[in-house]
């Protein structure tokens, strides 16, 4: 256990600056992945229940008042449900982004070491192309699985929204 640490310590130092962005940012949105889920399956379907409740309720659902009423009943849903999944998708497409920049940093680094000590200082130009190469993965692993789940949750909105529109029906 204290070897794993150990080794995650030094990638995050070969890593640089840009590779705790890349943590913070993954952190973040993983976090906001993990509450739209719990959102979805734990809290949506007793609002959902409410919301089919309520126009059940309703003595008058043909009217072009009651049809307002309906869209905006589900416009409300909708929003509820798409919340945080843009800042998700932008974390998302963030992600290689700032991979990038650690690859531009490092290559930075590697240059600056070749204007001062020439090709001859072989361990000053590997750290800088270390750091390129361990932000650039740490950005594309952080964002392939983020576009997984988020193109999941967007799918899951749209069918859940469907959901909604079909259970208020007009009679």
């Amino acid at each position: 256990m204290t070897d794993n640490l150990f080794q995650i310590q030094l990638l995050m130092e070969s890593g640089g600056m840009v590779l705790w962005l890349i943590l913070i940012a993954s952190v973040l949105m993983w976090t906001l992945i993990i509450e739209r889920y719990v959102y979805m399956f734990f809290r949506h379907p007793k609002e959902k229940r409410e919301v089919i409740n309520h126009w059940n309720q309703r003595h008058d659902r043909r009217s072009w008042y009651a049809q307002q009423i309906r869209q905006g009943m589900i416009a409300e849903n909708r929003i509820r449900l798409e919340r945080y999944l843009m800042l998700i998708k932008t974390l998302t497409m963030a992600l290689p982004m700032l991979g990038l920049l650690g690859t531009v940093n490092g290559m930075i680094q590697t240059f600056d070491v070749m204007t001062v000590f020439g090709t001859g200082n072989t361990r000053g130009m590997a750290g800088g192309i270390s750091i390129a190469l361990i932000t650039t993965m740490g950005g594309l692993l952080t964002a392939l699985s983020g576009l997984y789940f988020s193109t999941q949750l967007q799918q899951q909105v749209t069918r859940t929204v469907d959901n909604v529109a079909d259970a208020l029906r007009r009679d």
